[in-house]
């Protein structure tokens, strides 16, 4: 019996794969583009520029713009203003006025320091005399400041203010430093202020300068001494919170780093440009 036949298995088409050519121009282009725009000192320059501005923007993360950190310094300092200064005692220790005159960073430099001289009847600053000799000696411009008690005779300490401090044309006006009662009425610690102030003015021809933290002074001493130049203390703040015209000089933030100083110590803005500043000294 013969074989049965089988059909016939069709059989798939065979398919050769064919390799694609690679688009070697196309590739050769890319990677020469690619190379001129690494070595481009353009590129260099914008990535360096974009890196700055990044760290910048990390670095100073929400900062007032008036407001600037400087490092040299170790606090921020309001931009606004373009003289600055120092105030010291005892409390500084033994100063080296060369390296603080030669301080600077971005402009900011100290260019005047008002210095404790006494404080109520009997206390002389061991300091005051050195530093009242050493700092004009390397250019700075200083005053000298009395810290008042106002349980005590305002002539008297006025007198002993004035036997201890000697003025001289190119000082800065004194300086009475009132920020406490000591247990007395605001009308006591007026009375007694003013009979300071008469006398300072008396012997030295120039009105004095009248210091006070903010608070102290809008609740004790505003509207009363509206002629006189004014120092106020109010700290790590981007404004003083007063009246451009109210005010001479803001003692602004208190823990600054100044070479030649060993300790921390209050940093000033001056209210005025230097021919502003230039009229406010003893002339």
């Amino acid at each position: 019996m013969p074989p049965p036949k089988k059909k016939p298995v069709a059989r798939k088409p065979t398919t050769r794969k064919t390799k694609a050519k690679p688009i070697v121009n196309g590739w050769k282009i890319a990677l020469v583009g690619l190379l001129l725009v690494l070595l481009s000192p353009f590129y260099y320059g914008y990535i360096l520029k974009f890196a700055s501005a990044t760290w910048f923007s990390l670095t100073h993360w929400g900062e007032d713009k008036n407001y600037r950190t400087y490092k040299s310094f170790d606090i921020k300092i309001p931009k606004k203003h373009n003289i600055h200064g120092i105030d010291v005692s005892y409390y500084q220790g033994k100063i080296n006025w060369q390296k603080v005159k030669a301080m600077e960073e971005d402009g900011v430099k100290v260019s005047f320091a008002f210095i404790k001289a006494t404080e109520g009847l009997l206390l002389v600053d061991p300091y005051f005399q050195r530093n009242w000799r050493e700092a004009p000696k390397v250019g700075l411009k200083v005053g000298a400041y009395h810290f008042f008690r106002p349980q005590r005779s305002g002539l008297w300490q006025a007198n002993f203010f004035l036997q201890t401090a000697k003025f001289e044309a190119g000082d800065l006006p004194p300086v009475v430093d009132v920020e406490s009662l000591d247990g007395v009425s605001p009308e006591k610690m007026r009375t007694e202020l003013n009979a300071f102030i008469i006398r300072v003015e008396e012997k030295t021809k120039v009105k004095p300068i009248i210091y006070s933290g903010l608070k102290f002074y809008q609740d004790n001493l505003q509207g009363f001494y509206d002629g006189y130049p004014l120092w106020v203390a109010h700290y790590y703040q981007p404004k003083l919170k007063l009246s451009d015209k109210a005010w001479k000089f803001w003692q602004h933030s208190d823990k600054a780093r100044i070479n030649g100083i060993n300790h921390v110590v209050d940093f000033n803005a001056f209210n005025g440009d230097s021919l502003d500043f230039a009229e406010m000294l003893i002339q």
